[in-house]
């Protein structure tokens, strides 16, 4: 044995040890449950590692992200192995860890039932309690062919290794772009081989090591993500360093369901998306279209405080414009395809509004006095998503964007980005969101147009604004459009999960490739500045985000019903329609429930409309000109005079604020 000398990381601190040959990271670590896994050089290594001399080792904890991955990865490989000690037949895919959890394809003759989800979890936790051991060895492609001869898809894999690889959908957790290997799974008393998988790594040390797990649903899924492939089943699970975690995280997920929009969409009757339409194309129902209605009048009064001129363009162009824009060349596969008019010139839809835009500004001569020039646009276009991520409203073929181009000098860019800016999120702070931060999408290097030049500064004009707003600020290298980099808003809703909201992209090419210009002070012509701008993103996206945010309770002031009187008999329903149309008078949104129900169901049904306020009246009230107050909470004012009952109503209207 000889001495070798490491360097063991945490953080910033350093401490230099000398073990001997052999030392394993689980050595270094001897005694940290939490500890995982290491990291050596930048690369995840198992705890069976052995330290070569002059190494620096970095602890990875189950908490960590990596330690998250490793720990879920780890787990898809037990359920895999259920799977295939329950369904022999089965043949394996792919099974990579993802965002709370992890899946692993299967090819198998009969989708999962619900009940052989609960056969396999039982079957995992026979196999976790067994504490097998996760045994990583290096294999030639020869051998790993001859090993797996049996497993078609990992045979494909070994073919992939090193090239379309990473390109392929959870393929780089199975083979990467280095040596390929295979994992073990090894019995603990015996050493004997139970189960083997193709895999990168790295995995925790023994099946014991997973602490709380949970099989979710199973789903038909493409082979690698590719509609051109075989459909296979997919199992998702989640798992988590504790039972506590795994507990609160399931509640999470229950509490999320109930704020699915889609189900709230048909339980409030808001919208749907028919089937004799299409997938992600969907129609708004009277009561989403009042919420709708006001979200874009609310938005359209404020854009126009702030010096936006609307403009509008149609649906459908010449493919001729699309190429000009660049469009055709980097984003074709989003577009659906041409139809052919106008003997056989292409017309597509439009999934931008921007080259339109351009063109408008570009009808005329522009002079400098004009600048900025900020136009704006509910302009509805159309994105040819694939079927599998069509998701209610948040993923749609066909959406509204609120759409917003400005154009400026050089000199107007940074203020008029911070104003920009500023706007989007006060804006977003009126719909009730208030839990930022900020994103900065920088350039694709194998997918951008322009300078380096050009992009840099742009990208650093960005940094610079977005810093001011005083925001978390997060890179998301290699994010940005072709175009331009941007600035993403990033919200938390009530149950802490995160959208994008709002872009702010800074487009110093689209300027150029249309030729556009205007007459400075000094006559001489100039290259505008081009800032792309989408408050909302898309007007049904963030209808949804809001629905979810507020689980269907809207503030009065978006609610299609803002109030619901309720009779205690029959006799006082002409009360309560005068009492209406005062309301209505003052622009107020209410109706009288008339019908045949008893005044409890009344109640219970406005509950489950979530309307804001529910008036009641009786034979006292009618006496005394008032009402009774009954809020969405269950709280009642009693004798309220109908003059007051509906100032309070307007004054929580024009408040913006949730009762």
């Amino acid at each position: 044995m000889s001495d070798v000398r490491v360097t063991v990381q945490r953080d910033s601190e350093r401490e230099e040890r000398v073990v001997t040959t052999g030392t394993t990271a689980a050595d270094l670590f001897q005694g940290e449950r939490s500890v995982v896994a290491a990291r050596v050089a930048g690369e995840l290594k198992d705890l069976a590692y052995e330290v070569a001399d002059g190494d620096a080792v970095e602890p990875v904890e189950i908490t960590s992200e990596d330690g998250l991955n490793i720990l879920r990865h780890s787990t898809a490989h037990v359920m895999a192995q259920a799977v295939q000690e329950l369904f022999p037949e089965a043949k394996l895919g792919i099974g990579p860890p993802i965002k709370d959890g992890f899946y692993y394809d299967f090819d198998v003759e009969t989708p999962f039932h619900p009940d052989d989800l609960k056969r396999i979890e039982k079957k995992m936790q026979e196999i976790q309690k067994r504490g097998q051991k996760f045994a990583r060895r290096a294999v030639a492609d020869d051998a790993a062919r001859e090993e797996l001869a049996d497993e078609p898809y990992k045979l494909e894999l070994i073919g992939l290794k090193g090239s379309a690889a990473d390109a392929a959908e959870g393929a780089s957790a199975e083979v990467g772009a280095g040596e390929l290997t295979i994992y073990d799974n090894l019995d603990a008393k015996t050493g004997e081989l139970c189960w083997k998988d193709l895999c990168r790594g790295p995995h925790l040390p023994s099946t014991r090591a997973i602490p709380a797990f949970k099989l979710m649903r199973s789903a038909a899924a493409y082979w690698r993500g590719s509609e051109k492939n075989k459909q296979l089943q997919r199992i998702y699970g989640t798992a988590w360093p504790t039972k506590d975690e795994l507990k609160a995280h399931l509640e999470f997920l229950a509490e999320a369901e109930k704020r699915d929009h889609r189900k709230l969409g048909a339980e409030l009757d808001l919208f749907s998306v028919p089937e004799d339409i299409g997938s992600g194309l969907a129609v708004f129902h009277p009561k989403g279209g009042i919420i709708r209605r006001v979200m874009e009048d609310y938005s359209r009064r404020r854009h126009e405080e702030s010096g936006y001129e609307f403009v509008y363009t149609p649906h459908a162009t010449k493919g001729k414009l699309f190429e000009k824009s660049g469009h055709l060349d980097w984003y074709a596969d989003g577009m659906y395809p041409p139809m052919q008019l106008d003997e056989g010139v292409d017309y597509y839809l439009k999934p931008m509004n921007c080259p339109m835009h351009n063109l408008i500004f570009d009808a005329r001569g522009r002079s400098y006095r004009e600048l900025p020039l900020r136009l704006f646009e509910f302009g509805t276009v159309y994105r040819y998503e694939k079927s599998g991520v069509v998701h209610g409203l948040t993923r749609a073929r066909g959406f509204t964007q609120d759409d917003a181009h400005i154009y400026c000098t050089k000199e107007q860019m940074a203020d008029e980005l911070d104003a920009t800016l500023t706007f989007v999120l006060d804006l977003l702070r009126d719909y009730g969101l208030t839990d930022f931060y900020l994103e900065l999408s920088t350039k694709d290097p194998e997918k951008f147009v322009g300078s380096d030049e050009a992009w840099e500064e742009a990208t650093e004009t960005l940094r610079k604004v977005a810093e001011k707003q005083g925001l978390p600020l997060v890179p998301d290298p290699g994010g940005a459009a072709f175009y331009g980099p941007k600035i993403s808003v990033q919200t938390k809703d009530a149950i802490g999960r995160t959208w994008q909201m709002s872009t702010v992209q800074l487009d110093f090419n689209l300027p150029e490739r249309f030729d556009l210009e205007y007459t400075s002070a000094d006559g001489s012509k100039q290259r505008p500045v081009m800032i792309h701008r989408a408050l909302f993103g898309s007007i049904e996206r963030f209808f949804a985000v809001l629905l979810e945010h507020y689980a269907g309770a809207f503030p009065a002031w978006l609610a299609p019903v803002q109030a619901t009187g309720i009779p205690i008999g029959d006799a006082h329903v002409p009360y309560l329609q005068e009492f209406a149309a005062e309301a209505k008078a003052k622009g107020l949104r209410i109706e009288v429930d008339s019908s045949s129900d008893r005044m409890q169901k009344k109640i219970r049904n406005a509950q489950k409309a979530k309307v804001p306020f529910m008036i009641i009246a009786g034979d006292e009230d009618v006496a005394n000109g008032a009402v009774s107050f009954r809020y969405r909470d269950g709280s009642q004012k009693n004798g309220i005079p109908r003059a007051e009952a509906i100032a309070e109503i307007l004054d929580v209207v024009e408040r913006r604020v949730q009762v």
